[in-house]
Protein backbone atom coordinates (compact mmCIF):
# COMPACT_ATOMS: atom_id res chain seq x y z
CA UNK A 1 0.00 0.00 0.00
CA UNK A 2 1.23 3.85 -1.10
CA UNK A 3 0.80 6.10 1.78
CA UNK A 4 1.59 10.27 1.82
CA UNK A 5 3.07 12.55 4.71
CA UNK A 6 3.33 15.71 4.84
CA UNK A 7 6.42 16.95 7.65
CA UNK A 8 7.05 20.79 8.32
CA UNK A 9 9.90 22.25 10.85
CA UNK A 10 10.52 25.80 11.64
CA UNK A 11 13.60 26.88 14.06
CA UNK A 12 15.07 30.65 15.05
CA UNK A 13 18.69 31.67 13.89
CA UNK A 14 20.89 32.14 16.62
CA UNK A 15 24.34 33.18 17.12
CA UNK A 16 27.18 30.36 18.12
CA UNK A 17 25.76 27.40 16.64
CA UNK A 18 26.46 25.34 13.46
CA UNK A 19 24.12 25.72 10.63
CA UNK A 20 23.07 22.45 9.31
CA UNK A 21 20.76 21.43 6.43
CA UNK A 22 20.37 17.89 5.07
CA UNK A 23 23.53 17.05 7.15
CA UNK A 24 25.94 19.33 5.28
CA UNK A 25 27.37 22.48 7.48
CA UNK A 26 26.71 25.38 5.78
CA UNK A 27 28.85 28.45 6.50
CA UNK A 28 26.93 30.94 7.65
CA UNK A 29 26.80 33.82 10.51
CA UNK A 30 24.27 31.70 12.48
CA UNK A 31 22.93 28.45 13.11
CA UNK A 32 19.39 27.36 14.40
CA UNK A 33 18.86 26.91 17.66
CA UNK A 34 17.42 23.70 18.95
CA UNK A 35 18.22 20.30 21.35
CA UNK A 36 19.77 18.00 18.69
CA UNK A 37 21.43 20.04 15.74
CA UNK A 38 18.48 21.67 14.81
CA UNK A 39 18.68 20.62 11.29
CA UNK A 40 14.98 21.80 10.00
CA UNK A 41 14.89 19.91 6.46
CA UNK A 42 15.98 16.50 8.13
CA UNK A 43 13.61 17.50 10.42
CA UNK A 44 10.69 17.97 8.29
CA UNK A 45 11.54 14.60 6.30
CA UNK A 46 11.22 12.84 9.53
CA UNK A 47 7.44 14.14 10.42
CA UNK A 48 6.66 13.16 7.17
CA UNK A 49 7.79 9.81 7.09
CA UNK A 50 5.98 9.18 10.44
CA UNK A 51 3.17 10.64 9.47
CA UNK A 52 2.70 8.49 6.14
CA UNK A 53 3.17 5.63 8.55
CA UNK A 54 0.99 6.76 11.19
CA UNK A 55 3.91 6.83 13.64
CA UNK A 56 2.99 10.02 15.03
CA UNK A 57 5.46 12.74 15.25
CA UNK A 58 9.60 13.74 15.57
CA UNK A 59 8.85 14.88 19.40
CA UNK A 60 7.46 11.20 20.03
CA UNK A 61 10.02 9.50 18.87
CA UNK A 62 12.52 11.46 20.06
CA UNK A 63 11.94 13.36 22.63
CA UNK A 64 13.61 16.90 23.55
CA UNK A 65 13.79 15.86 26.99
CA UNK A 66 16.36 12.58 26.67
CA UNK A 67 19.49 13.59 27.48
CA UNK A 68 20.58 10.91 24.73
CA UNK A 69 19.36 13.17 21.87
CA UNK A 70 20.96 16.45 22.69
CA UNK A 71 23.23 17.72 20.18
CA UNK A 72 22.82 14.80 18.17
CA UNK A 73 23.10 14.46 14.21
CA UNK A 74 19.54 14.52 12.85
CA UNK A 75 20.91 12.72 9.87
CA UNK A 76 21.72 10.30 11.99
CA UNK A 77 18.13 10.07 13.53
CA UNK A 78 16.68 10.10 10.20
CA UNK A 79 18.65 6.39 9.48
CA UNK A 80 18.15 5.58 12.88
CA UNK A 81 14.19 6.25 11.75
CA UNK A 82 14.18 4.50 8.15
CA UNK A 83 15.70 1.40 9.64
CA UNK A 84 13.15 1.36 11.77
CA UNK A 85 10.81 1.36 9.53
CA UNK A 86 12.49 -1.01 7.64
CA UNK A 87 13.02 -3.47 9.94
CA UNK A 88 9.87 -3.67 12.45
CA UNK A 89 7.30 -2.28 10.11
CA UNK A 90 8.40 -3.56 6.54
CA UNK A 91 8.04 0.08 5.33
CA UNK A 92 10.22 1.28 2.13
CA UNK A 93 10.49 5.27 1.25
CA UNK A 94 9.62 5.71 -2.25
CA UNK A 95 10.40 9.24 -3.16
CA UNK A 96 11.13 12.70 -0.96
CA UNK A 97 10.07 16.06 -2.23
CA UNK A 98 11.67 18.71 0.42
CA UNK A 99 11.79 22.36 0.24
CA UNK A 100 13.88 24.75 2.66
CA UNK A 101 12.46 28.43 3.23
CA UNK A 102 15.38 30.84 4.34
CA UNK A 103 16.17 34.61 2.72
CA UNK A 104 19.70 33.81 3.71
CA UNK A 105 22.46 32.05 2.70
CA UNK A 106 21.67 31.15 -0.81
CA UNK A 107 21.57 27.21 -0.45
CA UNK A 108 21.91 26.62 -4.09
CA UNK A 109 25.33 25.33 -3.75
CA UNK A 110 24.82 23.05 -0.84
CA UNK A 111 21.61 21.08 -2.26
CA UNK A 112 23.63 18.43 -4.46
CA UNK A 113 25.69 17.55 -1.37
CA UNK A 114 22.18 17.49 0.85
CA UNK A 115 20.44 15.23 -1.65
CA UNK A 116 23.19 12.84 -1.41
CA UNK A 117 23.68 12.80 2.08
CA UNK A 118 19.91 12.39 2.75
CA UNK A 119 19.67 9.73 0.01
CA UNK A 120 22.25 7.73 2.00
CA UNK A 121 20.60 7.88 4.98
CA UNK A 122 17.25 7.30 3.87
CA UNK A 123 18.82 4.23 1.25
CA UNK A 124 17.76 5.36 -1.99
CA UNK A 125 18.81 6.76 -5.21
CA UNK A 126 19.73 10.46 -5.21
CA UNK A 127 16.98 10.85 -7.88
CA UNK A 128 14.31 10.13 -5.26
CA UNK A 129 15.52 12.91 -3.24
CA UNK A 130 14.26 16.77 -4.38
CA UNK A 131 15.33 19.16 -2.10
CA UNK A 132 14.51 22.95 -3.15
CA UNK A 133 15.29 26.01 -1.18
CA UNK A 134 12.84 29.24 -1.67
CA UNK A 135 12.91 32.60 0.12
CA UNK A 136 9.62 34.18 1.42
CA UNK A 137 11.03 37.99 -0.54
CA UNK A 138 11.56 39.48 2.92
CA UNK A 139 8.36 38.68 4.61
CA UNK A 140 7.78 36.47 8.08
CA UNK A 141 10.02 35.38 10.23
CA UNK A 142 12.67 33.72 7.59
CA UNK A 143 12.23 36.65 5.31
CA UNK A 144 13.42 38.57 8.38
CA UNK A 145 16.17 36.10 9.12
CA UNK A 146 15.04 35.35 12.24
CA UNK A 147 14.72 31.51 11.25
CA UNK A 148 14.53 28.74 8.85
CA UNK A 149 11.67 26.17 7.85
CA UNK A 150 11.36 23.58 6.15
CA UNK A 151 8.50 21.41 4.13
CA UNK A 152 8.73 17.91 3.17
CA UNK A 153 6.38 15.20 1.25
CA UNK A 154 7.58 11.60 1.26
CA UNK A 155 5.73 8.59 -0.19
CA UNK A 156 6.09 5.33 1.28
CA UNK A 157 5.22 2.09 0.38
CA UNK A 158 4.16 -0.43 2.76
CA UNK A 159 4.62 -4.52 2.38
CA UNK A 160 2.83 -5.86 4.70
CA UNK A 161 0.38 -5.59 7.53
CA UNK A 162 1.81 -3.70 10.13
CA UNK A 163 2.57 -4.85 13.58
CA UNK A 164 0.14 -3.55 16.74
CA UNK A 165 1.67 0.06 18.13
CA UNK A 166 1.09 0.57 21.54
CA UNK A 167 0.02 3.99 21.51
CA UNK A 168 1.08 6.70 18.60
CA UNK A 169 4.24 4.92 18.16
CA UNK A 170 7.09 3.89 19.72
CA UNK A 171 11.38 4.91 19.37
CA UNK A 172 13.21 2.73 17.32
CA UNK A 173 15.07 0.23 19.11
CA UNK A 174 12.89 0.54 22.28
CA UNK A 175 9.83 -2.39 23.18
Amino acid sequence: MLRVGVGYDAHRLVEGRKLILGGVEVPFGKGLEGYSDADVLCHAIMDAILGAAGLGDIGQMFPDDDPAFKGVSSLGLLYTLVEYCRRRRDIQIVNVDATVVAQRPKLAPYILQMRALLSKAIGIPAERVSVKATTTEGMGFTGAGEGMAAYAVVMIEETEQPEEVEGNGRRPGKP
